[in-house]
């Protein structure tokens, strides 16, 4: 078929380093394309040179034969090409409906009709978003489904979607995926970035596999399986390492010592009266849909949130009482958080690595009010980059120019340089690619069987079953069902989680 976008020798380079060396692909109508690969394969780097990001250092973008040459996203969204990028790219402080028609305003507006609009549109592609909340107040699912709709409601002839299903639900994916075969219906390209795997291989016409920034292999998807994907994405067979030990075996390791201990913990109506424990050397996995409290649990126990003044509940750290009203005092007491949402909450973007970890050993109780050396703070980021495989140019990057895995690495070392004996990971692995996953999952084990306490958030189950020592069960703001790592399936868990 004739391509309706096509790259030819596409390179993209940042300082004289290519991020992407000599791409040729063509993507056809109506065809859904996965483009899979590494953090740091070029994989966003390749598209947002489609939809005019960034601009091409070398090479031809051609749109149904015509070449292109964009300055701006508005100029490839009025040739029809729209890109949902992985960071959400709305507007915090305007209602979802003026987002979703931002760019399209008359003259004069009158919100009432915009909202109804707004309203039959979000219905129509079975989205459950209220249209005059502020985007501020929306989660990260809900911020997602809006990226979503608004590139929809352009009518884009090429759709570029960026790790769409990173933060949606079981659900929320199945209207996905039913909305990515109407678009195809109406002869809408769909380009499919993802670290699913098996969402790749379900919804596909092809699959296209970088590394490195080059193209290894592009074919039609009935030709590739998991295994095949993972050995070209990294260039050897992973599947012995994705989950479990290091050796690719599932173990199960005995208690030790009570190092968490939570009772009848309440935060408004997010958290209802929770109980569970954390015990050293183990991974206490906690799964549950979004809404079911795992987050806002995690929150309360390192002080990020506060719990209810009256009847909220107690929290043990060891044998202590402890009631953490900010995340300093939780910090000191030696317990760390990763969030789930790096972007936000997680990193500084325009801070270097060697920044950015020393900002987490500034934090550490035995290094309060110590400022690092220039070379001090540089040996401490090369000994974590060295220990976490975290691949920058140099410790002085900006954080903000690593790709999703190695920015993750870099929040993983912020909280590990504190020396915690308590570490929470609130879905470690979200939008990382299957390399780095291994190292995390690597990592994780590694502080387990050091004798951490490790409580490890996940709403894959995958990683939940082959990570976890003891399994928890969070449904509607409580921990309700408890399994041990080697009882647990993949059915026992999700009927706990929704009946």
């Amino acid at each position: 078929m004739t391509p309706l976008l096509e790259f030819r020798e596409v390179t993209k380079e940042y300082h004289g380093v290519p991020a992407v060396q000599d791409v040729s692909l063509s993507i056809t109508e109506g065809e859904v394309h996965a483009l899979l690969g590494e953090n740091g394969a070029g994989k966003s780097t390749l598209t947002k040179m489609a939809a005019g990001v960034v601009p091409i250092t070398r090479g031809k973008i051609l749109l149904a034969g015509e070449e292109l040459s964009f300055s701006s996203p508005a100029d490839a969204l009025r040739k029809g090409i729209a890109m949902v990028f992985q960071e959400t790219s709305l507007v915090p402080s305007l209602t979802v409906a003026q987002n979703l028609y931002l760019g399209d305003e008359k003259a004069f507006n009158r919100l009432r009709p915009l909202y109804i609009a707004a309203q039959q549109f979000l219905q129509s592609l079975n989205f459950p978003v209220d249209p005059t909340a502020n985007v501020a107040s929306l989660g990260a699912a809900q911020r997602q489904m809006v990226e979503i709709a608004r590139a929809v409601r352009k009518n884009a002839r090429i759709i570029i979607f960026d790790e769409p299903t990173a933060t949606l639900t079981p659900e929320e994916k199945q209207h996905f995926f039913e909305l990515i075969e109407r678009l195809k219906e109406r002869g809408c390209s769909v380009i499919f970035i993802s670290h699913a795997l098996e969402e790749a291989l379900a919804i596909s016409d092809r699959i296209t596999i970088l590394r490195d920034g080059k193209l290894v292999i592009t074919d039609e998807t009935g030709k590739f399986d998991r295994d095949s994907i993972i050995s070209a994405m990294v260039g050897r067979d992973l599947s012995g390492e994705l989950y479990g030990g290091e050796d690719g075996k599932r173990r199960v390791r005995p208690y030790g010592k009570r190092v968490l201990s939570v009772q009848n913990v309440s935060m408004g109506r997010m958290v209802r009266n929770t109980s569970f424990a954390a015990y050293a050397g183990q991974v206490t996995g906690i799964f549950g849909l979004i809404g079911s409290g795992r987050t806002e649990t995690a929150k309360i126990v390192s002080g990020v949130i506060k719990r209810n003044f009256f009847h909220g509940g107690v929290t043990r750290l060891g044998s202590k009482s402890v009631r953490y009203r900010t995340p300093a005092p939780s910090v000191r007491d030696g317990i760390a958080y990763v969030t789930e949402d790096r972007k936000v909450e997680g990193i500084f973007e325009t801070m270097s690595v060697a920044e950015s970890i020393e900002i987490g050993k500034l934090a550490s109780p035995s290094d309060k009010s110590v400022i690092l050396r220039g070379s001090e703070a540089r040996d401490l980021a090369e000994h974590w980059t060295k220990s976490l495989n975290i691949r920058a140019i140099s410790s002085d990057v900006p954080v903000i120019e690593l790709s999703g895995g190695n920015q993750q690495k870099v929040v993983i070392a912020k909280a590990l340089v504190q020396d915690p004996q308590l570490i929470i990971f609130d879905e470690p692995t979200r939008g990382v690619d299957v390399g780095a996953i291994a190292e995390i999952h690597a990592v994780i084990n590694r502080l387990a069987d050091q004798g951490l306490a490790v409580v490890m958030i996940s709403s894959y189950l995958p990683e939940i079953l082959n990570m976890s020592d003891r399994i928890l069960v969070a449904r509607k703001g409580r921990i309700v069902e408890e399994f041990s790592g080697d009882e647990a399936t993949e059915e026992n868990i999700m009927y706990a989680a929704v009946h």
